[in-house]
């Protein structure tokens, strides 16, 4: 396998994963955030920038392993590389959400969105696997 086709999956999936996240955790659900104010660390949105800097590299990591699984398991096509995505979405991100959302302050729309931000994210990396290793 190509190094060069790896990059290219880790990175074309990383920055459409890092703009999906805007869309499922950014400004549409603004108004739900304040709705408990004491959960957020930073007040008003003061001194969250690197924050945000270090939260917009995680997709890389996410998409990385992801890619990185997938050509592990010689999963190249589509429906093997959504199935995979499917399977880890069950595994970690929606129980540990829903789990965490019994406990927190965090409203049902908030965790609908995180949960939906997380399955796209393992989507795309599956879909930009398919179609560069492919």
């Amino acid at each position: 396998m190509h190094w060069t086709r790896i990059a290219l999956a880790v990175l074309a999936s990383g920055i459409v994963s890092s703009l999906t996240d805007w869309l499922f955790m950014g400004d549409w659900l603004y108004k739900r955030y304040d709705r408990h104010p004491e959960i957020w660390r930073f007040v008003g949105g003061q001194g969250e920038t690197k924050a945000i800097v270090w939260a917009s590299l995680f997709p890389f990591l996410t998409c990385s392993v992801f890619v990185l699984v997938c050509v592990r398991l010689h999963l190249f096509l589509p429906i093997a590389t959504l199935k995979l995505a499917l399977a880890i979405w069950l595994i970690g991100p929606l129980p540990l959400l829903v789990v965490n959302s019994f406990f927190m302050k965090v409203t049902p729309a908030i965790t609908a969105s995180y949960a939906l931000g997380w399955l796209v994210k393992f989507m795309v990396a599956g879909l930009a696997a398919a179609l560069f290793l492919g």
